[in-house]
């Protein structure tokens, strides 16, 4: 969801990219509630992190307090935020779209700060 908030939003003014600790398709539920706000993730998925160098990269964002368990070279990143949000994976519509909003909400003040 981030990553869907990110590319719309943040279109022709940032670079995203999605990764996991490990590869991962992204859950039906969240491609469902993107949806309702007009936004089309069918086709993402979450590469693994092992792709990427961590120079490359000015911000790290890592969702769901997952951070703890990144390597040291991502967070020293100019910028690194572990956003502290509920993991919706097994759960209801509703906490998919509580989350969402959440992501949403973060997504379009990292891009204000940015700017």
């Amino acid at each position: 969801m981030a990553e869907g908030f990110a590319k719309t939003l943040g279109e022709g003014k940032i670079a995203v990219m999605s990764s996991g600790l490990e590869a991962s398709q992204v859950d039906p539920l969240a491609i469902q509630v993107m949806s309702e706000v007009g936004i089309d993730i069918s086709n993402q998925t979450s590469k693994p992190l092992s792709n990427f160098q961590p120079e490359d990269f000015d911000v790290v964002i890592s969702l769901c307090g997952c951070g703890v368990n990144l390597p040291e070279e991502w967070v020293i990143r100019e910028v690194f935020e572990d956003w502290q949000l509920e993991d919706p994976k097994g759960e209801s519509i509703e906490t998919f779209r509580r989350v969402r909003d959440q992501v949403k909400e973060r997504v379009m003040k990292l891009i204000a700060s940015l700017s």
